[in-house]
Formats: structure tokens, sequence, C-alpha cells
């Protein structure tokens, strides 16, 4: 549902449902992080749907939707993303709207950089939220004043575009325009490092961690998303929720599962028997893909006999009669990103699948990647 809004008509303003002001919450640490939730997820349930009837029907959360406590228990805002443009909304419940305060996040971790930084205006008890204006990322960062204080980038009301139908009309009339601006890589975080970090961040009782060691060690880290999730859970005080022998052992953790991890079945035959008589049963880990609308599993099992820790990482069209295409990529790297000898299949020409076979210390983690990069991937530290 659209209000009007009389005295300033080209705001655009949206019904926030019951459902939303009234929907049971994840965890969060704090009881600022959990308002943020809270608030995040109300301007998200009210700009998506107007977004994909309105203007792009393919607009879709950037990372996956179960992922978003872990960026709302740092840090205000939530990306959208399309296939042709990426946006921020940035929510507020301040009365006055003199400026857009966008966190550093945002701005200067590369890969979280977006085109576009929508401001709402939410009111909860009244069940409304407006869009009062929007920037872009390069405005931001050429006249936006950074505060070192909160590390968050404003800009002034009067330098904000008020009507949001404008995005779409600028991104017709020129296409070719340059909305991000540059950004200075991070640094790479030694593991040792990240591991003092998490257990130093992972304590609750710092209530704002994302002010609490410098931005260009707090980015690197929150990049991460292994990384990122591992604090989140730390902070709610949860156990090492991404073991592969204890999914095994005793069933996919409840926030791996709603990340799309299960357990299936797998039938594999002894090398040189093709008779369905003779093949193995064997259980495998996996999680389906979208890459370029296509359907895709990622599959995780043993090699022998689980005291040897020699694993199978597997890609795999859906459809037992497609292919892989040639050019796609399946990657693995250690859990702080680093490669490894063989850790790497790529299709040369279309293939049945992709896979990697790798020896590991009990306890290691990896992280896996796949080219062309699939809706909503988030790096995950699978721990063998």
């Amino acid at each position: 549902m659209t209000f009007d809004v009389t005295s300033i008509p080209e705001q655009l303003t949206l019904e926030i449902s019951l459902l939303s002001q009234t929907r049971e919450l994840p965890a969060f640490s704090t009881s600022v992080a959990r308002w943020r939730g809270r608030l995040n997820q109300m301007c998200l349930e009210a700009f998506l749907p107007w977004l994909r009837e309105e203007e792009i029907p393919n607009a879709r959360v950037w990372t996956q939707t179960a992922a978003l406590p872990s960026f709302w228990e740092f840090v205000n805002g939530t990306a959208i993303a399309s296939e042709e443009i990426r946006l921020v909304l940035i929510p507020t419940t301040a009365i006055d709207t003199a400026e857009l305060r966008v966190p550093q996040e945002w701005v200067d971790i590369p890969d979280w950089v977006a085109d576009y930084y929508i401001a709402v205006q939410v009111n909860p008890n009244a069940g409304w939220a407006t869009i009062w204006g929007y920037t872009t990322h390069r405005q931001l960062k050429t006249k936006g004043v950074y505060d070192a204080g909160d590390r968050a980038y404003s800009l002034d009301e009067n330098d904000l575009i008020k009507d949001i139908n404008g995005l779409w009309i600028s991104r017709q009339l020129c296409p070719e325009e340059v909305l991000r601006d540059s950004v200075a890589p991070l640094p790479t975080l030694p593991l040792a490092q990240a591991d003092n970090l998490l257990k130093r961040l992972g304590n609750s009782e710092i209530v704002c961690p994302r002010l609490a060691i410098p931005f260009e060690l707090w980015g690197a880290l929150l990049a991460h998303g292994g990384w990122r999730q591992r604090l989140y859970e730390q902070r709610q005080g949860l156990s090492e929720q991404w073991s592969i022998q204890e999914w095994l052992q005793a069933g996919v953790s409840n926030l791996a599962q709603q990340l799309g991890w299960e357990i299936t079945r797998l039938q594999l035959a002894p090398r040189g028997v093709r008779s369905r008589e003779t093949d193995e049963l064997s259980v495998s880990l996996s999680r389906q893909l979208t890459i370029a609308s296509q359907a895709y599993e990622l599959r995780v099992f043993i090699r022998g006999n689980l005291e040897n820790n020699v694993w199978r990482v597997e890609l795999r069209n859906t459809n037992p009669d497609a292919m892989i295409p040639a050019g796609f990529k399946l990657r693995l790297l250690t859990e702080d990103l680093q490669p490894f000898v063989n850790n790497q299949d790529t299709a040369t020409e279309a293939m049945p699948q992709l896979y990697i076979d790798v020896e590991l210390e009990p306890g290691e983690g990896l992280v896996w990647e796949v080219e062309p990069t699939p809706d909503g991937y988030d790096r995950e530290i699978l721990r063998f």
C-alpha cells in the first residue's frame, strides 16, 4: 500500500505491515542491536515488494536473507541488488531529516560499496516508512562529511535528490553516469590476528565493537563473510556452528540450515563399476546455488574413512542431464583466503561436474568460491 503525502508530493510513503512490526526477531547480543535489526527488517519488508512491483522485478537482498542478522548486529543498513545496480537502505526513526548518515562500512569496504544510498524515515507506531531522499556513492565520498566519532558519512538534505523516481529517470537518461568513487583496499588479516580480534570482539560486553578497533582492521574482518558470521555467533554465546564432522554426526546446525545446507544421500559407484546394485550409498552435505538464473548444487562428502579427513567438494547442475558450462570455476581457499596447490577446478569445456579433493588437518577451515558468483553469495568457513 502507498500513501499520498500532500505536503511533500515527491516523497514516497509505504505501509509497514502488522506482520513486519510483530515478526519474531533472530537473536542479537544487545538491545541496541535488537532494535537496529527490527528497524531494518521493517524498512526492507516495506521497500523491497514495492521495488519489485514498480521498478526492478529481479531485485533481491544482496546476501541471503538468513545472513542479515550478522550485518544488523554491527551496522545499520540493508543492501538490495539486481543484475544492474546495488542499493543500500538507511533507515532512521529521527523526526529531523536534516542529513543522511551512512555508516562507513557501506562506503569504504570495497565489497559493500553500492551505487545508491536511500534515506528512509520509519515510524513503527504509525506503520509507515517514507523515502525522503537518495544519493550516490560518488556524492557521499566527494560532498559528504566524514565523522570520525561514529565513523559515518553525512550528507546535507539539500544535497539529496528527494524524489525516488529521479533514480530510475536518471538511469534511463544517463546510463553511463559514474556512480561510485574509488575506495582504498583493506589490509589482509593473517589468521592469528583475525582469531585474536574475534576472541576480543566476540565478548558481548563490548557494546559497539565497530568502534573498538581501527577501521582498517574492522573493515577487513567484517568483509570476510565467514569471520563476520563467526563474530555474530560468538556474541550470541553459540558454539561452533560450521563443523562438517558434527553436521554428519548430529545434523546440520540451525544457522547453517537457514543458509541452505542440508544432508542428502548420494550414490557413489566404485571405480569401473556401473551397476546400480553395486553402488555405494554415501552421506553428503549440500546446498542449492543459483548462477546466471540456473540451479546448481554444491556438495561436500568424505572420501574413505572420517579418520583420514579426505574430502571432496563438488559442483553439479541440479538437472542430471545438464552440464557445467565452459568457463565455470570451483575454488577452495584457506580460512584467511590464501590459495594452495590444486585448489581450483576449471571447466575448459562443458563438463558434468567440477570437484576438488583435499586432505585436511582436524579442525582446519576452508572457504569455497564459484565463478560466476552465485546469487546472494557470502563467504562461509567450513570447518573439517
